[in-house]
C-alpha cells in the first residue's frame, strides 16, 4: 500500500523539477511567448502534435486558444493535430505512422505558422519528422522536450526554441511541460487581453 511519505517524495520531486527548470528556462519562456504572439497577432496558426499524454497536452494547448485561458479575448488560431482519428489512421495505414503529423503539417502549415511539438523524450520518431517537415514550410517550432533533448533537440535550428526539462521520469516531465504551456497561456492572454482593450 502507497504511504503518505511515498506520496509526499512525489510532490517533493515534482515541485524539484519546477524549480529547476523555473531557473533554467525563464527567459526562452518569454521568447517563446512573445513569438506565440507576435504569429497569432499577425494571423497565422499555431499546429500542435504529441503522443500519448503529450498529445493530451497538446490539445489542451489548442483548446486554451481557440476559446479562452483565463481572460476575456477573442479565439485564437491553433489546431491540434492529434485529433482527427480519420485522418490519423488514414495516414498510418496508408503510409507509416510516421507521417501522421507530417501530412497535415504539408497540407495546412504555411510560412509564418508555428509548430508546437512535445515529446517527453525527445525521440518520437513522428514528432521528429513534423519539426523536419515543419521547417521545409518556413514554420517555426517550439520543442517541448526532456532529459536531454533527444533526436528532436538536434534538429532544430537557431530560429526555433528548445524548452528542455531536465528530468529523467516522464510523469515529472509532463507536470513540468503543463505548466510550461500554462506560461504561455498567460503570455498570450495578457498581450490579447491588453491589446483588445486599448481599441
Amino acid at each position: 500500500m502507497t504511504t503518505i511519505s511515498e506520496l509526499k517524495a512525489l510532490f517533493e520531486d515534482s515541485i524539484a523539477v519546477k524549480q529547476r527548470t523555473m531557473q533554467d528556462l525563464l527567459p526562452k519562456i518569454a521568447e517563446a511567448g512573445i513569438l506565440l504572439t507576435r504569429a497569432l497577432a499577425d494571423g497565422h496558426k499555431v499546429l500542435c502534435c504529441g503522443n500519448g499524454g503529450s498529445a493530451a497536452d497538446s490539445q489542451h494547448f489548442a483548446a486554451e486558444l481557440v476559446n479562452r485561458f483565463e481572460t476575456e479575448r477573442r479565439g485564437l488560431a491553433a489546431i491540434s493535430l492529434t485529433t482527427d482519428t480519420s485522418t490519423l489512421t488514414s495516414v498510418a495505414n496508408d503510409y507509416h505512422f510516421n507521417q501522421v503529423f507530417v501530412r497535415q503539417i504539408h497540407a495546412l502549415g504555411r510560412t509564418g505558422d508555428l509548430l508546437l511539438a512535445i515529446s517527453t523524450s525527445g525521440n518520437s520518431a513522428n514528432i521528429s519528422h513534423a519539426v523536419i517537415a515543419a521547417q521545409s514550410q518556413g514554420m517555426r517550432t517550439i520543442a517541448l522536450t526532456g532529459g536531454t533533448g533527444g533526436k528532436i533537440a538536434l534538429q532544430l535550428n537557431e530560429h526555433d526554441i528548445e524548452l528542455r526539462v531536465t528530468a529523467d521520469k516522464t510523469a515529472r516531465i509532463q507536470e513540468t511541460h503543463i505548466l510550461i504551456i500554462h506560461c504561455l497561456c498567460h503570455i498570450i492572454d495578457q498581450f490579447f487581453t491588453n491589446t483588445e482593450h486599448k481599441t
